[in-house]
């Protein structure tokens, strides 16, 4: 391609393709403004979701191969979307071959929030407390530190959530925190719970913009968008889900952070009633945070995850 019909190309209109959830808008205008920033329009396709369709089911009973993500990848592939602008903690462990993280965001806040119904702490909480959430990681771990709570399914958007907390029989949900900060819903959060006691999922507070390998001009304009922190983070991050074979189905956390040019992870895995619950941490250079996941997950598997993991995939769900 000549450098003049190459210019010509990036000048078209990007197409993004989103959830149509008010967060993920929001998340796809962050997008927007940050390709417009660097000269290059954009606009918004909708794209409705299986995730989004089925709202009365248990994520981990309906599968988790792409729940919120697999028909804007459709359309990505068709190539009736240029880029796809998805919350990092959604995309499974392993995209389609044609597929790439063509570019992260910074990372807003990776913790998990807690929004009392009257204003009480999780440790304030008196027991047989219902505790509203649509994830297995945060299940377990709240059973962990509370097993005379009562954890239901929540399912819903951000907004669905809060109402189901005022007008049902919840005492409170958990969310995480980069959605209500990102929608300007700051003063909703009763507790922040420090990943010490509720380790995040893989990506959480990312967002991820996913392309085509083959669009090169694309990748080539996302290149200067992306940010080199996240993208070491989540790739020490998304290798430990992979090698723990990890989705809705599996309560899993990751949570890496980057300092100058180390790196440090720390992982999780439990079972579904918090009972068993295996903790580690491994640190390295920044740059080799796929063999960091990859290690990390390998040794909780060894310390006895693999058990989990084997009753897990024996379940009935």
């Amino acid at each position: 391609m000549s450098r003049q019909n190459r210019e010509e190309s990036l000048q078209k209109e990007i197409i993004i393709g989103t959830r149509g959830s008010k967060l993920a808008l929001i998340q796809s205008e962050e997008i927007r403004r940050k390709l417009q920033e660097k000269g290059y329009s954009s606009s918004l396709k909708i794209i409705k979701t299986k995730g989004d369709k089925i709202l009365d089911t248990p994520l981990s009973k309906i599968g988790d191969k792409g729940l919120f993500v697999k028909e804007i990848e459709e359309e990505l592939l068709n190539k009736t979307v240029d880029i796809a602008v998805h919350s990092l903690k959604d995309l499974p462990s392993v995209l389609p071959d044609e597929l790439f993280i063509g570019a992260t965001t910074g990372r807003v806040d990776r913790r998990d929030i807690f929004i009392s119904k009257d204003g009480k702490k999780l440790s304030e909480l008196p027991c047989s407390s219902i505790i509203g959430t649509g994830s297995l990681r945060r299940k377990a771990q709240i059973l962990a530190l509370r097993p005379d709570f009562i954890v239901k399914d929540m399912r819903g958007n951000l907004d669905t959530r809060l109402r189901k907390l005022g007008e049902e029989e919840f005492d409170g949900i958990i969310l995480a925190a980069a959605g209500l900060i990102r929608m300007g819903l700051i003063d909703k959060i009763t507790e922040y719970l420090s990943p010490d006691l509720v380790l995040p999922s893989a990506g959480q507070g990312v967002i991820a913009v996913e392309v085509r390998k083959d669009n090169k001009e694309i990748l080539h304009i996302l290149k200067k968008i992306d940010e080199p922190v996240s993208r070491d983070e989540i790739s020490a991050e998304r290798s430990f889900l992979f090698t723990m074979q990890g989705g809705c189905q599996i309560p899993a956390g990751a949570s890496a952070s980057v300092s100058g040019n180390s790196l440090t992870l720390k992982g999780l895995i439990a079972s579904l009633d918090g009972k068993r619950l295996f903790r580690g941490e491994i640190t390295g250079d920044r740059a080799n945070g796929k063999e960091l996941g990859r290690k990390l997950a390998e040794k909780l598997l060894s310390d006895g995850a693999a058990i989990i993991l084997k009753e897990l995939r024996e379940r009935d769900w």
